[in-house]
């Protein structure tokens, strides 16, 4: 289950996708979210498909590695599913005893799980294609204008960059320990939810004191490279846009248009 969690997690691959600037795979994943959240019909659905099916064409990640990702929220797409089927008033289907099923209750059920999935792919899809160093050049460049109303942007980016880059950093380390804790005789899977939690005990602190001790050698690495924020410095690679970033905004309005179209339509 941990090396199914893509998220946070870089995919090295020559392509256009890859080689967008960071702002502009930004302001993509914002554009897309909303657009998930704005589909209510089969056409909109059949648009965010083909759209989202064309940047993993174009990102050359492969598909299996995208919906490995998936595996790591089957319990809360399957309690948001549970959640929306049996407790969605309306026209009820099937009633049994207290359990009622309602039309509305099943599309409900459909368009969420759909919609968390789909939510899931699209911001996968920009770590996987982005680095954490460009990600936060991205953020910080893009967000820059909130500086003159005393928002922290350097700071803020800095520590979602350091956060998605100690995702996978931890999700190793938890691996190590879970396995180091079975060679001694430690049991993660049997029993019920109450003796499972228990069994997690000695999991978590060694975790906790392991994650502990590298935030205290990144404070001190940033220290020794005299770090006091984001004021005069400079970048080795400056971002610049280019013909194809262009091409991209063009695509992505192109595309949220369409879907505010559908949804007026249908």
């Amino acid at each position: 289950m941990l090396r199914d969690i893509t998220i946070g997690q870089y995919y090295q691959a020559d392509s256009v996708i890859h080689e967008l600037d960071p702002r502009v795979k930004l302001l993509g994943t914002f554009a897309y979210v909303i657009s998930v959240f704005i589909f209510r019909n089969i056409p909109g659905f059949v648009l965010m498909t083909l759209f989202i099916g064309l940047c993993i064409k174009l990102s050359k990640v492969p598909f299996k590695y995208m919906v490995k990702g998936l595996k790591a929220i089957v319990f809360i797409l399957l309690l948001t599913g549970v959640v929306n089927l049996f407790l969605t008033p309306g026209a009820p289907v099937f009633e049994w005893k207290f359990i009622a099923i309602s039309k509305q209750g099943i599309y409900n059920t459909i368009y969420m799980m759909t919609r968390l999935t789909y939510l899931v792919i699209g911001t996968s899809l920009m770590t996987l294609t982005t680095t954490p160093t460009r990600l936060t050049d991205g953020m910080e460049t893009g967000l820059g204008f909130l500086n003159k109303f005393k928002v922290p942007v350097h700071e803020i980016a800095m520590m979602m960059s350091i956060a998605l880059r100690f995702i996978p950093i931890l999700i190793e380390e938890t691996d190590k320990i879970m396995k180091a804790q079975m060679a001694r005789g430690a049991d993660f899977e049997s029993g019920n939810i109450i003796k499972k939690a228990k069994s997690m005990v000695p999991l978590l602190v060694p975790l906790f004191v392991s994650a502990w001790r590298r935030a205290g050698d990144l404070a001190m690495a940033m220290e020794a490279r005299c770090y006091n924020g984001g004021e005069g410095r400079t970048r080795m690679k400056p971002l610049r846009y280019c013909r194809t970033d262009y091409i991209a905004y063009l695509i992505m309005l192109i595309y949220m248009a369409l879907m505010i179209v559908l949804r007026v339509i249908f």
